[in-house]
């Protein structure tokens, strides 16, 4: 297994203490940074509600907040009766609110101040036997049993194992939107395709280590853009966790692929410039939604008369500290 770089994880920082790591491409091509260490901004997620013809209900998840994500609610203009609830597994934060159609056209902005730390592999308090169950789109299948049983023979060690499925993914899989099917976190697409984005890269892994009995988790949220301080953020991103020897493994495949060099970085680490929303698949929710659990949650689901219908979002940031 390749020698792992874990950098040391400092827990007393307060303010931006971020370290800006460079990606060097060949000649012509543009450095690419992330962020270690903490990184502070404000984050603002924007709905456009479309016209409403009929009765309506809307779900948006809300930023989660743990030991690496502090999540300051700074402003919430829900244009309708809202509530918030809590999945019952995973514990997502997600506001709910009745719409119809005095809301059409309207806005919801929910704006929060974020402070990141980077999350290297930390402890876990107990396995989680959750993570080891399938999932509509991360199923049991007899080739995820072949395929991850090969990849980890001869290996008794369960962080070599989450190491050799990392590379194996990476191996195998291309960082590649065309085409239909990809998207969806399905594993099997993925496994077959051999392409895909971040959800499919996950998905498949996931469905790999649940195989050989290591619990995996998959999370989504979005990419705070390194390399400037302001702006439109375009759309989300996700990552995954598997655990090993008492400990949960972030990594992101899909990140390693795209950018090779970081390989060894992005297996036991995920950056400070991240914002996470919710984690895990087949989400519970209580209201539920008619057209059955969300896949994940990242963008809005909205429903009217109990159809699944489209919304405008947009999500933008402002780093905090950077010049003030």
């Amino acid at each position: 297994m390749p020698n792992m770089s874990l950098a040391t994880y400092r827990t007393g920082c307060v303010l931006m203490c971020a370290l800006l790591v460079p990606l060097t491409g060949g000649a012509g091509t543009h450095a690419k940074r992330l962020v270690r260490g903490v990184d502070n901004y404000a984050f603002t997620y924007r709905v456009i509600l479309p016209e409403i013809k009929g009765e309506g209900r809307l779900w948006i998840p809300l930023a989660r907040r743990d030991r690496f994500q502090v999540v300051t609610l700074t402003k919430r203009d829900v244009p309708a009766r809202a509530r918030e609830i809590t999945d019952r597994v995973h514990g997502n934060r997600v506001l709910v609110a009745d719409v119809g159609p005095t809301n059409s056209g309207q806005v919801v902005t929910i704006e929060y101040r974020v402070s990141r730390r980077e999350k290297p592999i930390h402890r876990a308090r107990k396995k989680p036997r959750t993570y080891l169950k399938p999932q509509r789109l991360v199923p049991e299948d007899e080739r995820f049993d072949v395929i991850a049983q090969a990849v980890v023979a001869g290996l008794d060690d369960r962080l070599a194992q989450c190491r050799a499925l990392y590379d194996h993914v990476l191996g195998r899989m291309k960082y590649d939107q065309s085409g239909t099917g990809w998207g969806r976190g399905d594993a099997i697409y993925a496994c077959d395709a051999k392409t895909g984005n971040c959800t499919d890269f996950h998905s498949y892994i996931i469905a790999l280590a649940r195989t050989v009995g290591i619990p995996a988790r998959f999370a989504i949220g979005a990419t705070i853009p390194p390399d400037r301080d302001t702006g439109a953020i375009g759309g989300y991103h996700c990552w995954a966790e598997l655990w090993a020897n008492g400990q949960w493994i972030p990594m992101d495949v899909s990140e390693a692929s795209r950018h090779p060099d970081l390989k060894d970085y992005y297996f036991g680490h995920h950056p400070a410039n991240r914002i996470e929303f919710s984690v895990g698949r087949d989400l519970k929710l209580r209201p539920a939604p008619e057209s059955g659990p969300p896949n994940y949650l990242i963008y809005p689901l909205l429903e009217i008369d109990g159809e699944p219908t489209d919304t405008k979002i947009a999500f933008s940031f402002k780093r905090i500290g950077a010049g003030e």
